[in-house]
């Protein structure tokens, strides 16, 4: 009989361990958009290199490849397009636009901070001359800069997002549920999902002047307005396969709580929300991107400041930087876009541990 070495035995469970874990790991690499980091890292661990750089060439190289080919032909063919502010810019223009707004964003908080440092000094001097009904605490209200107004556009969106899904998510597990439900909310459903923002925005408008009538509260109107028009635009995929997901259950499972004579509350949590997940939050994945691209257009019009309202004032200043200014609007939102679609599909991961990709 032939002898193992023991410190073999150990190289090779520890071997398969390393593996294991980068198994594990692939899951959330794959949620988030890294999947090519996967085939490095086991090949690193001497997992079949050559397989492994086929794997990485595939998931890594071909994308990098694919962008630098649009990169190459966009800086060529942009200079031949002219139009009323100048030539397209090419991936330079638009860069030195994005290193331009990061610096104004910058040079902004500078303004802020000297601004509070200068108040604190005169309030902490009058205070000292006995001046104490003189002090006053002002709020800077300088312009916003590029980021405060990339993160109203991701708060409204997310507020929009969360009253959508609080309306959609109800009204979808009693769809699939009754058919008599089912039967009252699907003509609602087929005469309204079509409709675009922009014939939204006049009513929600309205009627958020009539009954949001104070200037002090919590939500300014423009927010309220488009985060509303988020609402109504975006809750329509969730409240949808809310409803196939929950009327795609096994019937097994609703002949079994029949018998245990379960609850409504009980056969809900405890079988239709379990089983109904994947597709629930298929669903909440398409809305947030409805309700991403749908801000864009309310913000526009509503005048709320975040990205919708940066890129019309740059098209209404139409100087030469504002069409790069633009375009570096566009990939932000592009980018962003993308990113919360990977959030979402990373708590998809984690609460039904199974590949909705």
């Amino acid at each position: 009989m032939t002898a193992i070495d023991p410190e073999t035995m150990n190289a090779e469970a520890r071997r398969a361990r390393l593996f294991t874990r980068i198994n594990k790991a692939d899951g959330w690499f794959q949620a988030l958009g890294l999947g090519w980091i996967t085939p490095i890292l086991k090949a690193a661990a001497g997992d079949n290199p050559r397989a492994q750089m086929s794997e990485i060439w595939r998931l890594l190289g071909v994308p990098v490849l694919a962008i630098l080919v649009f990169l190459v032909a966009w800086g060529t063919l942009a200079p031949k397009v002219q139009t009323s502010l100048g030539a397209i810019p090419g991936p330079a223009q638009v860069w030195e636009q994005a290193v331009n707004l990061n610096a104004d964003a910058v040079r902004e908080r500078e303004k802020e901070a000297a601004f509070y440092v200068r108040q604190d000094e005169r309030n902490a001097k009058l205070i000292a001359e006995g001046k104490e009904d003189k002090v006053k605490e002002r709020t800077y209200t300088g312009k916003p800069t590029y980021y405060q107004q990339i993160w109203t556009s991701i708060t409204t969106v997310f507020f929009g997002f969360l009253i959508g899904s609080l309306i959609a998510i109800p009204l979808g597990i009693m769809a699939g549920l009754s058919p008599t439900a089912n039967a009252a909310i699907n003509p609602l459903i087929q005469v309204f999902k079509p409709v675009s923002p922009l014939a939204w925005l006049p009513i929600v408008t309205m009627i958020v002047s009539a009954v949001y009538v104070t200037n002090d509260g919590m939500f300014s109107k423009s927010f309220l307005v488009s985060a509303i028009t988020v609402t109504l635009c975006s809750l329509w995929p969730t409240l949808i396969n809310t409803a196939l997901g929950v009327s795609s259950i096994d019937k097994d499972l609703v002949s079994v709580s029949k018998v245990l004579k379960m609850n409504t509350y009980s056969k809900i949590t405890k079988l239709v929300l379990p089983s109904a997940l994947p597709l629930i939050f298929t669903g909440l994945r398409l809305s947030l991107g409805v309700g991403w691209m749908v801000l864009i257009a309310a913000e526009m019009l509503a005048q709320n400041p975040g990205l919708g309202k940066f890129v019309w004032d740059e098209f209404q200043n139409g100087s030469s930087q504002s069409l790069a200014k633009i375009m570096v609007a566009v990939f932000t939102i592009g980018i962003i876009g993308f990113l919360l679609d990977r959030v979402m599909f990373a708590l998809q991961s984690m609460f039904t541990f199974t590949d909705n990709r």
